[in-house]
């Protein structure tokens, strides 16, 4: 004799129980193949860095750029034509594409801006330190950017500071009026000198978040302009 109800029961046990080993197994998978692609993206990143560090342009008195992948020169034919080699004196960069204020702002760990400043200031020891970027900060809270500004104003201690905004980038555009405003605040509250960006036209790359080489040179002969001041 079979017990119809208790043999379907059984039945629909065993189906869900395949079903959710079917969801966990995919969902396992997913979450491997993501941290993979972020692992070999961050790789490729890091080796982008460490070869625009390598390009030091200008001479004069030493200039510090901490930026984000307009800094690096995501994009460029020749990355050492990013925008920090429109800027007066010895300028030495740290980009690192996709990094922000806040530690969040990237997958990648330990390149929030306030992290490679600790590195970069102690291998350029004197002149100011230009921090540049917001666009990665989109998504994240403005408690998080403000830890972030405030971490990186601890790094960089009695030396110049001077903070480049985000630009109007189409794909992001929404968002950067309010970093945009925050990170002028805090400059304002922290003594730093603030260089908004909202204010030109500058083209952009087909994903409409990258700068074109003349967009580049718009970008670095506007910080130019308003900093020159500061390099001796």
């Amino acid at each position: 004799m079979v017990l119809r109800g208790v043999a379907g029961s059984a039945r629909a046990r065993v189906t869900l129980f395949a079903v959710v080993v079917l969801l966990a197994t995919v969902s396992a998978g997913w979450v491997t193949a993501r941290a993979g692609a972020d692992e070999s993206r961050c790789d490729r990143f890091a080796a982008e860095s460490l070869a625009r560090a390598a390009q030091v342009t200008g001479s004069g008195a030493d200039v510090l750029v901490v930026g984000d992948s307009y800094s690096a020169g995501l994009g460029l034919d020749d990355a050492v034509d990013s925008w920090p080699s429109r800027l007066p004196g010895r300028v030495h960069v740290a980009g690192f594409s996709g990094s922000g204020f806040s530690r969040a702002a990237s997958p990648c760990e330990g390149v929030a801006f306030a992290a490679r400043a600790r590195e970069a200031v102690r291998d350029v020891r004197t002149g100011p330190v230009v921090v540049e970027g917001g666009l990665n900060d989109w998504d994240q809270s403005p408690a998080a950017i403000t830890a972030g500004f405030q971490r990186l104003v601890r790094v960089v201690g009695d030396r110049q500071l001077v903070v480049v905004g985000p630009a109007l980038a189409p794909s992001r555009a929404g968002r950067v009026p309010a970093i945009d405003a925050l990170l002028a605040r805090l400059s304002d509250q922290y003594g730093a000198t603030y260089v908004a960006m909202t204010g030109l036209d500058l083209p952009y790359l087909e994903d409409r978040l990258h700068l074109t080489a003349d967009g580049h040179r718009q970008f670095g002969d506007h910080v130019a302009e308003q900093i020159g001041a500061l390099v001796p």
